[in-house]
């Protein structure tokens, strides 16, 4: 079985590409199993409108016919219900030990400590869009804060591979950092498929003797 993942949908968000997805996911062969690696929801708390209900309910229809996972992120915290088709809910997902996969949020210890400094930040944000600035997603609003979002990345990078390292897996792909990469540290492969609410989005597929981190 190949497996295809993906992450940070953001489903809710006016930034996530739910045409781009829903042509993507019905692009995906019955033999693939589907990973959906964290923040597939953008906030729990909202209802969604219906062409991102629509995707949620494509997710749920495709989970009948082969094995999807969902794999919690930050975002998701608070939404996922108890039965979702039969969709698999888990903190984590290996492939062997040839990958780890995680959302990444668990290896990110920067934005944790930073709590004040993100919601003035996040205040910043709001305030260019309601004085007219491009509304954009606030991700990528702070890739223009260039040293603080090296730092992120490569904090969530380090202790990611790290974690396979020590857990004995050969490769690592997170999202979280909506920053796609494939890059090799310590003899550890780390993967990032980036997120859909810019183009172009990526995801990774994996066979029995490749790992490819491909646009759309």
């Amino acid at each position: 079985m190949n497996s295809i993942i993906v992450s940070d949908l953001h489903i809710g968000s006016r930034h996530f590409h739910y045409k781009d997805f829903e042509r993507f996911i019905g692009n995906i062969s019955e033999n693939d199993e589907l990973i959906l690696n964290g923040d597939v929801i953008d906030n729990p708390y909202i209802k969604l409108e219906p062409q991102h209900q629509h995707i949620l309910d494509l997710i749920e229809q495709l989970s009948f016919r082969q094995k999807v996972v969902w794999l919690l992120g930050n975002h998701d915290n608070g939404y996922v219900p108890k039965e979702f088709g039969k969709v698999h809910i888990k903190p984590l997902y290996p492939i062997k030990k040839r990958l780890l996969i995680a959302h990444g949020d668990y290896f990110d210890e920067i934005m944790p400590k930073n709590v004040t400094f993100i919601r003035a930040f996040r205040l910043m944000h709001n305030l260019r869009v309601k004085l007219g600035a491009r509304p954009i997603h606030v991700a990528h609003y702070a890739k223009k804060w260039k040293v603080f979002y090296r730092v992120l990345r490569k904090n969530v990078m380090m202790n990611a591979v790290s974690c396979a390292m020590e857990n004995g897996y050969e490769a690592v792909a997170c999202g979280h950092t909506h920053y796609p990469e494939d890059k090799v540290v310590n003899g550890i492969r780390y993967l990032n498929t980036g997120a859909w609410t810019e183009l172009p989005a990526y995801y990774i597929f994996v066979t029995d003797n490749a790992m490819i981190l491909k646009p759309i």
